[in-house]
């Protein structure tokens, strides 16, 4: 007799899916699987959660019930034929392959010729990859791993011919192909070449791992094949090149399943990691992707974008302390890097800590042995900075800088513009300022909001009104944009609109000083606290006055 469902933990398991609580749906689905085994939805759900932890030794069981009870998964299948290649059982995982027990063609075919090379039939494993390459759109992830495969078992010539050959399409793109290409190319004793392919694909914007490699290459240092040590990361690659593909493709909750399998194959793949910590975070599962940083040792060339990446998800869970904390350490650990002090100091800067932010975009700014475009934003954040400590001729001096080096940059002509109006200075300049940001970005509401706020503080009050209400439009709850066009109506005598307009800003939770004037304005009108605060009539700055 069959034993009554759980229904308690099943509906709690559901309740954690929906929460994107792969722990707690985990252990639900479990429980619920106690009184109900051979549910086909439990298992597969359960299965899945485990998965999408990157738990696979715990969703094996599972998985293994799931086929024997003659399911059809390819969740499970993904857990079965991981188990088998980690544990090296190629015979049992060629044997899936041929059943059609996998995971999809493009994942069983390269699996497949992996497979043979770790059976040693290298014969039968270049075939699997040539065989795969004639099918449509799978021929560039074929070539790229047929080229891994000879370089992992010497053929240098071979894999570089390969590489050369452009087969392996938009592939050879990417940071971990010129990793590889760059150690096959050492290994021909063409070290001349890898260094001008970095170059040619990185420029000066290289991460510790590249520079340490260029380095090498340009003392003649002999770089080993490392990217592929065995069939086994062969396999491990197919799944990490899979979700590469699949995260521009598929959903976050799906790509994360291939990433977390590359991780598990391979525990120490610096790159699937990432991708999965980053995969966490776009889901907003912070706590998960705090986890997976940390699995990135401090050994490793990676280091540095872990912990920025554990620090960034660390601040989303409000955890601002300990985000602080980790760039701290970072700080002192590489403090050759410029993006650590930058991330340091945008960090200080939401904290409001802005002289602390200065210091550390200071110090992002003296590492760079020349000016370039890329430094823009650093001048910018330490212009706002400055600004923010009432140091005004520090900050113009950094947004002009900012826009010296990136001359239509929006976010720079809006804040520039926006502060100048804000400060009653050089208005028709910062007009102008303004209506080349909303050019570039007609549909930002913080930028048509200036342009709007630019012309009423000239005067041109009629103007004014088309783009406050278009900004109205584009941020409906904004409170200061709903201020803005209340002061707007109210500067045309539509005193009425102005009053609903200012009720809609208080509505929207306006900061407290804000809230205040909004609140006396309500009471006596935009003249009567313009006055008070002994500013200009309306009227004499519609005269020019």
């Amino acid at each position: 007799m069959r034993a009554e469902p759980n229904t308690g933990a099943y509906l709690a398991a559901r309740q954690a899916v929906l929460m994107g609580d792969y722990r707690s749906a985990a252990e639900y689905f479990t429980l619920a699987l106690t009184r109900d085994p051979a549910n086909p939805m439990i298992l597969e759900n359960a299965a899945l959660s485990f998965l999408s932890l990157g738990d696979l030794d715990r969703a094996l069981p599972i998985a293994q019930r799931m086929e024997a009870e003659g399911l059809e998964s390819q969740i499970a299948s993904m857990i079965l034929g991981a188990t088998e290649a980690k544990s090296g059982n190629f015979e049992a995982l060629l044997s899936r392959m041929a059943d059609g027990r996998g995971t999809g063609p493009l994942v069983d075919g390269l699996t497949t010729a992996w497979a043979h090379m770790g059976k040693g039939d290298v014969s039968a494993a270049l075939k699997s990859f040539d065989d795969l390459a004639n099918q449509p759109g799978l021929g560039p992830f074929a070539s790229y791993h047929k080229a891994l495969a000879l370089a992992m078992v010497g053929d240098f010539e071979g894999a570089e011919a390969l590489m050369a050959s452009d087969a392996a399409g938009p592939l050879l793109l990417t940071r971990r192909a010129a990793i590889a290409r760059a150690q096959i190319l050492s290994q021909l004793d063409r070290d001349a070449d890898a260094v001008a392919l970095l170059d040619e694909m990185f420029g000066t914007d290289l991460d510790p791992a590249l520079a340490a490699m260029r380095v090498a290459l340009a003392n003649d240092e002999v770089l080993p094949f490392t990217l592929i040590g065995d069939p086994v990361d062969g396999i491990a690659e197919v799944y990490f090149s899979v979700s590469a593909f699949l995260r521009r493709e598929a959903g976050d909750e799906y790509t994360l399943l291939y990433a977390r399998v590359a991780t598990y194959l391979r525990p120490e793949h610096t790159d699937a990691l990432l991708m999965t910590a980053s995969l966490l975070e776009s889901m907003e599962r912070f706590e998960l992707a705090v986890e997976t940083y940390r699995q990135v040792p401090a050994s490793d060339p990676s280091f540095h974008a872990a912990e920025l990446g554990r620090a960034e998800a660390l601040r989303r869970l409000d955890r601002v302390d300990a985000a602080v904390e980790v760039l701290e350490q970072l700080v002192r650990s590489h403090a050759d890097l410029a993006i650590v002090h930058v991330t340091l100091g945008d960090l200080m800067r939401q904290m409001e800590r802005f002289a602390d932010a200065v210091t550390a975009y200071d110090k992002a700014l003296a590492l760079y042995p020349a000016e370039d475009q890329s430094q823009w934003f650093i001048h910018y954040a330490r212009a706002i900075a400055h600004e923010r400590q009432d140091n005004w001729d520090k900050a113009e001096a950094d947004f002009r800088k900012a826009l010296d080096l990136n001359p239509d940059q929006p976010q720079v002509l809006n804040y520039l513009g926006y502060s100048l109006v804000e400060k009653q200075m050089k208005l028709d300049e910062a007009l102008d300022m303004i209506e080349r940001a909303v050019a570039a970005r007609p549909d930002s509401g913080y930028i048509v909001d200036s342009l709007g706020w630019v012309l009423y503080r000239l005067g041109r009050y009629e103007e004014a009104i088309v783009h406050m209400e278009r900004a109205a439009e584009l941020m409906p709850v904004d409170p200061i944009v709903n201020d803005h066009l209340g002061d707007v109506l109210w500067s045309v005598g539509r005193f009425r609109e102005a009053r609903f307009q200012w009720t809609r800003a208080l509505s929207f939770d306006p900061e407290e000083k804000d809230a205040t004037r909004i609140r006396r304005k309500l009471e006596v009108g935009l003249d009567a606290v313009l006055a008070e605060e002994g500013a200009a009539p309306l009227k004499q700055v519609a005269n020019g006055n």
